[in-house]
């Protein structure tokens, strides 16, 4: 990652975009401060940046909102700032296209530590789609699964709507409840690098605790339902050091 990636703080509270500012600044990172989503933008237009921190509890446009609008026209990294113990803000702020966030009150090491690790994510989630092939045209639909809500996922189409798995024998595979949040969190974000933390937020949105390797687990277990060759994984695969990608154009 280099020191220099370029940051927007986006905060209406203007004591605390400055601390974070002038920290992150004196570490080396290119920092610039907005005020509003309609401030974000004016700076975006006028020169881009690799990752914003993003308050969510903002008058107007809040910060949901935004990152979902962000998320929508680019992958630059997002990181919210969420009150402490918001669970439902966390959830629906990964859901709309957060990379990760942090509680108030923030504590700034914590805070640089985390946009590291995204900005690291990004690198691997550049490398690994530059590294997929162009997707193939869209084959035909799977047995029994209406066009549109499946999504084939190696040698199995994953029904959104219905929860199942179908393989290409038309045969329902059966699949555990996080089996199948983990499934959709991939279908739903093709070629992004999803962390641990990531995935346990997105298959457990109650906040139950969990340990992040708990993830690996089940990772291994849906692989050896999705993957021709599980030992081998060309579906999901396994970015060292930052997490998982869900490959849609492998084969299946």
């Amino acid at each position: 990652m280099a020191e220099t990636a370029a940051i927007i703080v986006c905060d209406d509270e203007p004591d605390l975009r400055g601390a974070v500012a002038e920290y992150l600044g004196k570490r080396g990172l290119d920092v610039r401060q907005a005020e509003d989503g309609a401030a974000l933008r004016r700076l975006l237009a006028d020169r881009p940046a690799d990752l914003v921190v993003l308050d969510i509890a903002m008058p107007g446009e809040d910060g949901l909102s935004i990152a979902r609008a962000l998320r929508a026209d680019s992958d630059i990294g997002i990181v919210m700032l969420t009150a402490a113990g918001d669970v439902v803000d966390r959830v629906v702020g990964l859901e709309v296209g957060a990379d990760d966030y942090i509680a108030k009150p923030v504590d700034l090491r914590e805070l640089l530590a985390r946009l590291r690790a995204v900005l690291r994510r990004r690198e691997a989630t550049q490398q690994a789609v530059a590294a997929v092939p162009a997707a193939a045209a869209p084959a035909a639909a799977a047995p029994g699964i209406p066009p549109g809500k499946r999504v084939r996922m190696g040698r199995t189409w994953l029904d959104l709507d219905a929860r199942r798995l179908i393989g290409a024998d038309g045969v329902e595979i059966p699949l555990g409840p996080s089996e199948f949040a983990l499934l959709r969190a991939f279908a739903e974000r093709p070629g992004r690098v999803l962390s641990r933390e990531t995935l346990l937020d997105l298959a457990h949105p109650r906040g139950d605790e969990h340990f992040d390797r708990s993830i690996d687990v089940r990772i291994a277990r849906i692989r050896r339902k999705v993957e021709a060759v599980p030992e081998r994984p060309a579906v999901i695969k396994t970015i060292r050091g930052a997490g998982y990608v869900f490959d849609p154009a492998a084969e299946a």
